[in-house]
This record gives C-alpha cells, structure tokens and sequence, in this order.
C-alpha cells in the first residue's frame, strides 16, 4: 500500500512532519534517559533496610545512615532521613520522611512531563497536517482545474501521512509514560513502606531502653 508512496517528499512539502520528527526525537531521547536513570535506580529496597535495622541494632546509628544513603534505591535515602531524625519527636519524622519522598519524586518525574506531553500532542500535531495537507490539495486543484479521483486520492492519502506519523509518535508516548508513572508509584511505595517500617523499630527499641531505665 505505501510503496509507492513518496515518503521524502511528503517530510519535504509539509513543514508540520518537521515538527513530528522532532517530536519523535524528543520522545525517544528522554524516553531512553529515563530508562538508563531506572535502571540505575534498581535494588533490593528490603535489603538496605534489613542491613541498616542490623547496624542499628548494634548501635552503629550514623554507619546505618551512610549504607541508606549509599544504596541506589529510592528507599535508602527515605530510610536515611528517617534515621538521620531519629532522635526528633514523631511528628518531625513524619514529616522529615514526607520530604523525602518529594525529594525521590521529583527526582524520578524529571522529564517525564515532555513524554507524556509528546503523547498527548503528536496526534493533534498530526490533525493538523492533515487539514494543512487537504486545503493544499484542494488548492492545488483549484488551480489546475483537475479534481480526477487519482489526483484527489494522491492529496488526500499525502495529508494523511502526518495523522499517521503522529499516532506512530503517540502510542509508545503513551506507553512508556505509564510505564515509568506505574514503575514511580511501585517504587515510593516500596520506600515509603519499607521507611516507615524501620522507623517502628526505632521506635520499639527506644521503648525498651526507657522500660529498661525505669
């Protein structure tokens, strides 16, 4: 069906396909940045906060900070603010541990706006090529005064090719956009829990040592 379309032709008359390349270029940049940057980001969260309750058990409070911190999981961090207050009351925690979590989130979010913009836009980009490309058609009809089937369907098809490219830069937008929001929420979710774990054992702990002291 396309292959006797002319495909650079197309890209050179409708300045609207520049824009779609672009977009198209600008989708998959930041789309591979953020797949570099999540892969960076993996571990094992439970891991971190088992080793760091281990070194707090032992009573090696800043050293259990450091590992937290050092960990490449959103989790560490979270868990390292939340023992970096511990001897803060509990509503300063929470609210330490809160700002952590805005802390990984936008770090996590960067960037991800312009692919879920590109997934929302690339199709209207492409609309309006189509209308561009029809209303040129036509008035390249008008002025030659032909408007046989073969001349009509060339136009036609030929505006066409941006809604086409359009949802070609659309779709895996879309996808990957909710893949890395889905992967975001697992994520903090896993921090968020594993932190707030870590900071009832704190807690429980500093309980028996005042039980002990009475």
């Amino acid at each position: 069906m396309f292959a006797d379309f002319d495909w650079i032709g197309a890209m050179r008359s409708s300045p609207v396909m520049l824009i779609i390349l672009a977009c198209s270029v600008m989708t998959f940049g930041f789309a591979l940045e953020r797949l570099m940057y999540f892969a960076k980001r993996r571990g094992d969260a439970g891991g971190v906060v088992r080793a760091a309750l281990e070194k707090v058990r032992s009573g090696r409070l800043e050293e259990a900070a450091s590992a937290c911190n050092a960990a490449t999981h959103p989790a560490g961090p979270v868990a390292a603010r939340v023992l970096e207050s511990a001897h803060l009351s509990s509503d300063a925690v929470e609210e330490k541990l809160q700002i952590a979590l805005s802390e990984q989130r936008l770090l996590l979010e960067r960037n991800l706006g312009v692919i879920g913009t590109m997934g929302n836009t690339a199709p209207l980009i492409g609309l309006l090529g189509t209308v561009w490309g029809i209303m040129r058609a036509f008035h390249d009809m008008a002025r030659t005064g032909s408007a046989g089937p073969s001349v009509v369907a060339a136009g036609v098809a030929e505006a066409l090719f941006t809604t086409a490219a359009g949802l070609l830069v659309a779709v895996p937008a879309v996808m990957l956009y909710n893949h890395f929001v889905r992967r975001i929420s697992v994520m903090l979710t896993e921090s968020e829990n594993h932190a707030r774990s870590l900071r009832l054992s704190l807690e429980e702990g500093r309980d028996v040592r005042s039980a002990k002291v009475a």
